[in-house]
């Protein structure tokens, strides 16, 4: 999955893979996928002027993850 890098302190950059609504949020602490995203939230995400508050609010708890 490709990702595009952020501007965030907890963030290092965030990829979407269309085929599995798949979001992938590569932290500096470790790699997260959530599953069954839609693709908008995956572009607000990455035009947001908070990236950390953007997934603290919309994703955090909205959607199944694991650690990659």
């Amino acid at each position: 999955m490709e990702r595009v890098p952020v501007s965030s302190s907890n963030v290092n950059s965030v990829g979407y893979d269309e085929d599995t609504s798949t979001l992938e949020i590569e932290f500096y602490s470790g790699t997260y996928h959530y599953y069954d995203v839609p693709r908008h939230v995956f572009e607000e995400l990455v035009s947001s002027s908070s990236v950390g508050s953007y997934i603290h609010h919309h994703i955090k708890g909205s959607y199944s993850y694991e650690q990659v």
